[in-house]
């Protein structure tokens, strides 16, 4: 950081230009006016309150390091973890949104600076929220916040994470997920034969793939010879960007999956037909190697996935059900065919058995048959059944 005295003819004073660079390493200036006239012999005074001023600068800029604005710090946090790739961009577009949407419009007005932040302004945030939007969604937020504040503690800006002195929010397990069952399954597929959405409902339903998984699988992920595909690409919307990445979700997601005979047969005649296509539109055909598309080749996007799926459910009076939710289907029906949850997890490619054990329901059927082993066990060990006759005339009654 230095300091130059300067004058110029419009101006009656001389006037101190620091220059210095900014977190980010760009060269930066300030100017700074003073009070000592260009007229008489005063250089040698504005020399001197040049080095007062830079000084004085200095101890400014050290102690607004140290003690900084929450809001100022919380933001500059954020360009950090990108910067450091501690997250990645998508992640960061949602977290901006988070941000902007929430976290600043609340904390700005306070003006606290980070060493004034106490576990009863963050616990009056989370009773805020909690009555515009849900549990899991704060818990987001204030995951955030207390990430921000562990920065602030390793910096030696605060001493402990008044986020960690909140009352604790449990997660809530999400009830809306559904499933469909083995019939709906096939009616399903039958239903999308023939539609642009085809392969990416088959893809789904059989190796139980994120929509962002599909939509960002290519052709030369997929080894015909060896029987293999990688997921290595997906391709995501936040805030209404797009963004192609070579990154997954997380470890176990980037992951070889077998080419089954089936899916294998549908992925050969696909080709072929996009082939086909490609030579009968030359001209507007959009030609790129990725493999769940439309029929002109253009990309599709997570919108038009979502929509058209919810579109054609409700044309063929099928469950009304989100696209996520033939993941959990797919997970449901593994267990129906008696895999256990670690094999599930595996080929769902979930981090850890909590996530899979989320993905995989138990319909009516199943709960029925349990029903029937428990009473027949009971009934030889002398435990006498209801009679029908009985039923019957209870239910009447």
């Amino acid at each position: 950081m230095t300091a130059t005295i300067n004058a110029k003819k419009d101006r009656p004073n001389y006037f101190v230009i620091i220059r210095y660079k900014d977190d980010t390493g760009k060269e930066r200036t300030k100017t700074i006016s003073t009070e000592i006239s260009v007229k008489g012999n005063n250089k040698r005074k504005a020399e001197r309150l040049k080095d007062e001023i830079l000084e004085q600068y200095k101890r400014d800029k050290v102690s607004i390091e140290k003690d900084p604005f929450f809001t100022d710090f919380f933001k500059e946090c954020m360009e950090t973890w990108l910067i450091t790739s501690k997250i990645q961009l998508t992640t960061y577009d949602s977290y901006t949104i988070t941000m902007n949407a929430h976290i600043l419009p609340f904390f700005e007005p306070l003006k606290l600076r980070v060493k004034d932040v106490e576990p009863n302004h963050i616990q009056k945030y989370v009773n805020k929220k909690l009555k515009r939007v849900s549990a899991n969604t704060v818990k987001k937020h204030i995951a955030n916040i207390s990430s921000c504040l562990e920065s602030a503690v390793r910096q030696n800006i605060i001493s402990f994470n008044p986020a960690k002195r909140i009352d604790e929010l449990k997660k809530v397990k999400y009830k809306g997920a559904k499933y469909l069952t083995e019939a709906e399954i096939i009616e399903m597929l039958r239903c999308f034969k023939g539609d642009p959405l085809e392969m990416v409902i088959l893809l789904t339903l059989f190796y139980g793939l994120r929509r962002s998984e599909i939509l960002g699988l290519k052709w030369s992920a997929i080894n015909f010879i060896k029987n293999v595909f990688e997921i290595r690409h997906v391709v995501v919307k936040v805030s209404k960007k797009t963004h192609y990445k070579n990154l997954t979700k997380n470890d176990s997601s980037n992951d070889f999956l077998p080419l089954t005979d089936i899916i294998k047969t549908h992925l050969v005649k696909l080709k072929e037909e996009q082939t086909q296509r490609k030579e009968l539109q030359p001209n507007s055909y959009i030609d790129n190697d990725y493999i769940c598309k439309r029929f002109d080749g253009e990309l599709m996007s997570t919108d038009y996935v979502s929509k058209h799926f919810k579109l054609i459910m409700k044309k063929n009076n099928l469950p009304n059900i989100r696209f996520h939710d033939l993941r959990h289907s797919a997970g449901t029906y593994l267990k129906y065919l008696g895999f256990d949850l670690r094999d599930i997890q595996a080929w769902l490619r979930h981090a850890d058995l909590k996530t899979t054990s989320q993905y995989t329901h138990v319909d009516l059927s199943a709960k029925v048959a349990i029903g029937e082993k428990l009473n027949a066990k009971l009934t030889e060990n002398g435990f006498e059944a209801i009679t029908v006759d009985k039923t019957v005339d209870i239910a009447q009654n």
